[in-house]
């Protein structure tokens, strides 16, 4: 092995000399064919001799341009074995370096792929990764995340335009209706979910479907002007109300076992009881479509929003209206009842938050700006804490009186169409315009504290904030956990060197 305080540097003009063009195109031919050697090679092979080496080449005096020469005798021109090692090494650390990074890289398009459909996405393909040999804590946690146990349901995608959701009240089944007027019901669990039966009930789009409150019959509206009452468990119709409406029907609301009303796309609102043919009464306050029907339990007063900016309320014991509210001048999408019964909250096309005490629905007592996106879709979640979603494919949750934004539960890729709350308040499902169902587990909600009033907060980061049943992570928390893994791991290294100097 030669060492670098050895070499004879040439000074001499005549030295220099011999260093001719051949030399030179034989080092670079020798050069090239060394690297096409080694992208051959495997990577388990770095440490073999290469036995394919090429002849060294021969200058035109037939001396050798590469000298294998004694410790004795020294050849300027011979290459340096401890500088080919050097290089190798760094090449091969290089290379290593570069395997790690596009493993690493994998790893977290396989965490992506899996997070694709929040926790209702399949797994990724951990075939190749192996958690005890990998190092890196960033490559650890993501494969800890695949690795988690589902907490709710699979996605559910259908070829079909999925125009409404609802939960059974008792059973875990969830019925979907479509554009195409049928119905499907799937039995839901965190493993798999199974295709029930498929009910043919409209010729047209069903736009909203509704258990009655034993669920033994399956409610649905449609844009045939039709009502129908189907049996649960034999598919047979049950009741019909051919033109219902003499308008498109887009919502419906349960009463009671027996009570249910009707919305068209003309703003008439009509109140049914399965034992009777024909309506009960029927009033036409707006003009544009009824976009939700409401009522609290003591079933007195039926509220109605509708696209052309009113808050209607109806009697229901003297059949006659209540109350309007001042018109708006933005779409009132939405509405849900909270604090005890004591608050109406509607959702605006403005995204805004209007709230209204209870019996007072002239005009709200409270403004709330919202999510500054178009709200299209409430649900109740607690007594405090409502999921509101539009067009922007995201889920938020907020807290009511005092509002507050908690952040993201969920997302979807486009537009959400419906949303509903397990008969449990585990699971939220919701659909978008991509025919999919997606269910988000908010039952950490349950213990979620009060928000006091006046208490500091960032909005900004309370609209961005991604929730436990996010299929995002928040940065700030994915690597807080590495921080208290690696303080966990100093603790122990602290340990260890007391034990070490003790002994």
């Amino acid at each position: 092995m030669h060492r670098h305080e050895l070499f004879k540097i040439p000074t001499d003009d005549d030295e220099l000399a011999d260093i001719d063009d051949d030399m030179v195109v034989g080092v670079i031919a020798e050069i090239e064919q060394e690297v096409l050697n080694e992208s051959d090679s495997d990577d388990d092979e770095y440490d073999l001799v290469d036995m394919d080496a090429p002849e060294p080449h021969i200058d035109g005096r037939g001396s050798s341009n590469v000298s294998s020469c004694s410790d004795d005798s020294f050849d300027p021109n011979a290459v340096d074995s401890d500088s080919d090692d050097s290089m190798y090494d760094a090449e091969k650390t290089a290379d290593g370096a570069t395997n790690a990074k596009r493993r690493k890289e994998q790893v977290t398009n396989d965490a992506n792929r899996a997070s694709g459909s929040g926790t209702s996405g399949g797994a990724a393909d951990l075939t190749h990764l192996d958690e005890d040999d990998e190092t890196d804590e960033t490559v650890r946690a993501i494969i800890a995340a695949i690795k988690k146990p589902r907490s709710a349901p699979p996605e559910i995608k259908l070829e079909d335009f999925i125009t409404d959701i609802c939960f059974h009240p008792e059973r875990d089944i969830i019925a979907l209706a479509t554009i195409i007027g049928d119905v499907h019901l799937y039995e839901y669990s965190n493993k798999e979910n199974k295709l029930l039966r498929s009910i043919e009930v409209h010729a047209k789009s069903c736009r909203d479907v509704e258990f009655s409150e034993d669920g033994r019959s399956l409610i649905t509206c449609s844009k045939d002007k039709c009502v129908m009452v189907t049996d649960m468990e034999t598919e047979k119709l049950k009741k019909l109300y051919e033109t219902a409406h003499d308008d498109a029907i887009n919502k419906i609301h349960v009463l009671d076992e027996r009570l249910f009303a009707t919305g068209d796309d003309a703003g008439t609102v009509k109140l049914w009881d399965l034992r009777t043919k024909d309506a009960i009464f029927e009033l036409k306050e707006v003009e544009d479509q009824i976009t939700q029907i409401l009522t609290n339990d003591e079933n007195k007063l039926l509220l109605a929003t509708s696209a052309d900016g009113y808050l209607t309320t109806y009697n229901i014991g003297a059949r006659k209206l209540y109350v309007q509210s001042e018109p708006y001048e933005e779409e009132l999408n939405c509405m849900g009842i909270y604090r005890g019964s004591s608050k109406l909250v509607a959702g605006t096309s403005k995204g805004r938050l209007y709230t209204y005490n209870w019996g007072y629905f002239g005009y709200h007592c409270d403004m709330y700006p919202g999510i500054k996106s178009p709200i299209s879709l409430m649900v109740p979640i607690t007594d405090r804490i409502a999921c509101v979603a539009g067009e922007d494919g995201n889920i938020r949750a907020c807290h009511i009186a005092p509002y507050r934004n908690l952040g993201v539960v969920g997302q979807h890729n486009m537009p959400i169409e419906s949303m509903d709350i397990s008969n449990n308040g585990e699971l939220l499902a919701s659909s978008s315009h991509n025919n999919d169902v997606r269910f988000w587990n908010v039952k950490y909600f349950e213990d979620f504290a009060d928000i006091k009033y006046n208490e500091k907060h960032n909005a900004y980061k309370d609209k961005r904030h991604n929730l436990p049943s996010s299929k995002c992570t928040n940065v700030s928390d994915f690597f807080a956990d590495m921080t208290k893994e690696n303080d966990d791991d100093d603790d122990d290294d602290t340990a260890g060197g007391d034990i070490n100097a003790a002994m």
